[in-house]
């Protein structure tokens, strides 16, 4: 492989309808070269039409669509310079690993010796040099996935295109494969469009994530300021379980806000607070359970769960039932006990919408 080359791709106000049914609305992006951006969000939000519409399988009903610069709104996926990989991997079982590779090489054009070559070469840098005799079906699941990486990749493309790439792996596969693909393209440096609903997969693999909701850009930013700054209730329960409930911001100083919850005041992050009635997110392991006699809000534990490296527990306040994850599983609250609660500095944000 001489080296992938790397695109940016921009979103100008592309709308995508099917029918009298609108899919994106407007949609406005931009993607910068050597990044991987995740389009996250629930079913039927639009990620993965967003995605179509860039690897060229749909396009848009308006606006328009650039890779590295280039206009190709309405260019053939065969022209556009992105390789896509598939949920599903698309592996020919029939072939060996090297020939799947190699396959779309040699039907560019490509000598087949030189094909094999850069197959082989693809095969290394996803970990799999000497798996191309095998076929398919000799491979794990997370093996499997990586030859279909090696596939895209040896096609050098300028963006890289991964629909749910470990929707059908186990839950230690995914946390394995993913980092393997992270890893993968910091070392590359080449650009990514990564799909997929799970929350916890978007924050471990991403430069940015984009959630979508209904056709529309809910929030975008860094990992990191999604999941500690969400802008709404859904952005908040969304990326990581929160506890949703009203407070009252009784003062702003600089950049942080005094917030009232019940008998509890806390300072947090400002975010251009105004006095008056807002929402509070709380991380459940944001709170601190406290002897009932230590002041703060009161509560009262209604349930309690133990899950080996932590206890689970809702406790009832004057503000709602809170959802606590609490690492202390040296102590054990049974149901009916009194306590006192307190907030970390992190994990808690105003929301404003």
């Amino acid at each position: 492989m001489n080296g992938l080359k790397t695109g940016s791709v921009v979103f100008e106000h592309v709308r995508k309808t099917f029918g009298s049914f609108t899919a994106i609305h407007d949609l406005s992006l931009t993607i910068e070269p050597g990044t991987l951006v995740t389009l996250l969000g629930p079913s039927g939000c639009g990620k993965t039409t967003t995605l179509r519409m860039l690897a060229g399988l749909e396009h848009p009903t308006d606006g328009r669509i650039l890779i590295g610069g280039k206009d190709v709104t309405m260019l053939p996926a065969n022209e556009r310079d992105v390789s896509m990989v598939f949920q599903s991997y698309a592996l020919f079982p029939h072939m060996t690993v090297l020939e799947n590779v190699a396959y779309g090489l040699e039907s560019s054009g490509l000598r087949k010796a030189e094909a094999r070559e850069k197959a082989e070469a693809g095969l290394a840098l996803v970990g799999l040099a000497g798996f191309g005799a095998r076929l398919p079906a000799e491979l794990s699941g997370g093996q499997q996935q990586r030859v279909a990486v090696a596939r895209a990749l040896v096609l050098e493309p300028q963006v890289l295109l991964l629909d749910e790439p470990l929707s059908n792996l186990d839950a230690r596969l995914r946390r394995r494969v993913r980092t393997e693909i992270r890893e993968l393209q910091q070392r590359l440096g080449f650009t990514a469009v990564y799909v997929t609903h799970d929350q916890e997969e978007a924050l471990a693999v991403s430069d940015r994530i984009v959630v979508m909701v209904e056709g529309r850009i809910a929030q975008e930013g860094p990992p990191r300021a999604l999941y500690e700054s969400p802008a709404s209730s859904f952005i908040a329960d969304f990326m990581g379980e929160a506890n949703v409930v009203p407070c009252e911001v009784v003062g702003v100083q600089g950049a942080e806000a005094v917030v009232r919850l019940g008998s509890l005041e806390h300072r947090v992050p400002g975010r251009a607070a105004q006095p008056g009635p807002a929402k509070l997110a709380i991380r459940p392991n944001a709170i601190r359970l406290a002897p009932a006699d230590d002041g703060g809000l009161k509560g009262l534990v209604r349930h309690a769960a133990y899950l080996g490296d932590h206890v689970e527990y809702e406790v009832e306040t004057e503000v709602g039932t809170l959802y606590v994850v609490d690492p202390d599983v040296e102590r054990s609250l049974a149901a009916t006990t009194p306590v006192a609660i307190g907030l970390h500095n992190r994990g808690v944000a105003i929301i404003t919408a």
